[in-house]
């Protein structure tokens, strides 16, 4: 015979606490300080100068600059405060660092409140319209038209 017993509550058990304050960003900041070590490395290590990360596999294989062809350059270029120039190297590059930023800042405050990380979620449409908007950047940057968005 099957009892059934009334809760008084949510069942907790020991040590399932949320984890908050500095207790709860380790993480998040362990993330945030591999990315500063990333852009501290590109701006000690220039990419600029060829054969000092390698070649990247699409471009050697095809001779067509992918998406990221340029993206560490343009990071360097950032650290450099050299926006422009950045721009050029790769225009996705800017937006990534910043989304980057905003993702680890939100999450780190999600932390340090005990709740968990936001995940960004975007509709199917947004998805496949950035897609699309990557295929044609990818198009016309091996194109003799575009030319501004070859990585320099």
């Amino acid at each position: 015979m099957d009892i059934a017993q009334p809760s008084s509550g949510p069942a907790t058990e020991l040590g399932s606490e949320p984890r908050t304050g500095w207790r709860g960003v380790g993480l998040p900041l362990l993330v945030a300080g591999i990315g500063v070590g990333v852009g501290v490395l590109l701006h000690l290590r220039d990419p600029h100068v060829e054969g000092s990360y390698g070649t990247c596999p699409v471009y050697a294989l095809t001779g067509w600059y992918c998406p990221g062809c340029g993206g560490m350059r343009a990071v360097h270029n950032l650290t450099d405060g050299h926006v422009l120039d950045a721009l050029h190297s790769n225009l996705l590059a800017i937006p990534l660092v910043v989304a980057f930023v905003v993702w680890v800042t939100d999450w780190t405050v999600q932390a340090w409140r005990g709740q968990k990380m936001r995940l960004p979620s975007i509709s199917r449409t947004t998805m496949w319209t950035f897609f699309a908007l990557l295929a044609i950047y990818t198009v016309v940057r091996n194109t003799p038209w575009g030319t501004l968005f070859t990585p320099v």
